[in-house]
């Protein structure tokens, strides 16, 4: 066993002797008491997502998306193999932090949850994965890019999306393909990337993935995204690196800072490219930073901007809220539908059964993907498609592949910020 896997199984069963009482053992024991609230009134989802702190606008988006789900569930008769019962949402708030969000999970199980949706960041979900999995109820994880969690064998986690190294392989297959396409062949990409798992591990992903392309990866420049106020200097070095492209891996708030740096510091690039980056695909990066982010590319997990279903959906969120759905909710909603259709086909609110009933559904998707949402063995959406979108003329347009591209990318001209 490796050094880093020995670390990551020593961490799991830390956070599992934290959230219980051992790495064994049976149920806690409030178990009985959240059965009994599972059995009668209407079927409760968790929804945890971090609608306070640095993340507050992607968590309130993933939990409107989430209600808008139980409502179009209701709406349409409630769980009908359990006589119509109602689906209602019970929401806990992360703050964006592991330990909150860890024990905002027992919380929501205790008090009689059939499943949990969450959690944007991956920390989060590292824990929250440890509580589902030690009570087993399952856990549908809408926005969470670590692969680590699915490596520890769990049987009640699921994911939407597809996982930080499908996306970063991704990242790196397109941007070849795109760059050789326009008759500029990328050369030399350097990686600026947020501290925590999340941007590590999407950075080691895509250098794993470029060096077999043949493409020449460095420097590596990770930062701290909860006190990072400026990313001048990390610009600055990628500038001296004569990296012809710019990889970024990182959350919204710190993408304005190198979106502001890039124009500050000019440094000579052909791309900017995010990887799993949490701002370069969002309406509101292109409202924030007008001109300054035009041309940026993102690869990563997105609405199906061409499933009409999902345009309704996303008109009626604009109706209602006043500002244009984001992926992450799209995505909320979709997680909800996988609980609530485990529900429906289990026949039984029995969290044990919904978790059968879930890793043999196959549930519609208003994301991108090759097919319905179905879970492999270990619990990822083995149907996810990483999508290569741009910012073009003040708008986020899908970009590549060819059948799921609204328009084609725009990588012909040199680009300079």
């Amino acid at each position: 066993m490796s050094a880093r896997k020995l670390v990551a199984g020593l961490g799991a069963c830390a956070a599992l002797l934290a959230a219980t009482a051992g790495c064994g053992g049976s149920a806690p024991s409030g178990a009985a008491g959240a059965a009994a609230g599972r059995d009668s009134g209407p079927v409760r989802i968790g929804a945890l997502h971090p609608v306070s702190g640095a993340n507050a606008v992607d968590g309130q988006q993933m939990r409107r998306g989430a209600q808008m789900a139980v409502e179009a569930l209701n709406a349409a008769g409630g769980i009908k193999s359990l006589g119509g019962r109602k689906v209602e949402l019970e929401t806990g708030d992360t703050q964006g932090k592991a330990e909150v969000g860890q024990s905002e999970a027992q919380r929501l199980i205790s008090e009689g949850s059939v499943g949990l949706v969450g959690t944007y960041q991956s920390a989060v979900s590292t824990n929250v994965s440890v509580v589902a999995e030690r009570n087993r109820v399952p856990f549908v994880m809408d926005v969470t890019a670590s692969d680590a969690i699915f490596s520890h064998g769990y049987k009640y986690s699921f994911r939407v999306q597809p996982g930080s190294a499908a996306i970063a392989g991704a990242a790196a297959r397109y941007l070849k393909e795109v760059s050789e396409k326009a008759g500029r062949p990328v050369k030399k990409v350097a990686f600026l990337h947020e501290q925590t798992d999340f941007g590590t591990g999407a950075a080691e992903a895509f250098a794993k993935a470029a060096k077999k392309l043949g493409i020449q990866m460095g420097p590596n420049i990770s930062y701290d995204a909860v006190t990072a106020s400026d990313l001048t200097a990390q610009i600055t070095q990628v500038k001296a690196s004569g990296a012809d492209v710019l990889a970024v891996a990182g959350y919204y708030r710190d993408g304005l800072l190198a979106a502001k740096a890039i124009n500050a510091v000019k440094p000579n690039l052909n791309a900017v490219w995010g990887v799993s980056d949490g701002a370069f695909d969002q309406p509101k990066f292109v409202s924030d930073v007008g001109s300054l982010g035009e041309r940026y590319f993102s690869t990563n997990y997105h609405y199906d901007a061409k499933n009409p279903a999902t345009a309704k959906l996303r008109a009626e969120y604009q109706k209602r809220y006043g500002a244009p759905m984001r992926t992450g909710a799209v995505l909320a909603y979709d997680a909800v539908q996988v609980i609530a259709q485990g529900v429906e086909r289990a026949a039984s609110t029995d969290p044990e059964k919904v978790r059968a009933a879930i890793a043999a559904s196959q549930v519609q998707p208003l994301t991108v993907g090759t097919g319905p949402i179905a879970f492999a063995p270990n619990g990822d959406n083995k149907n996810a498609l990483p999508v290569l979108m741009q910012v073009q003329n003040g708008q986020i347009k899908q970009v590549y592949p060819q059948d799921k591209a609204e328009s084609q990318p725009n990588y012909s001209v040199t680009w300079r910020p």
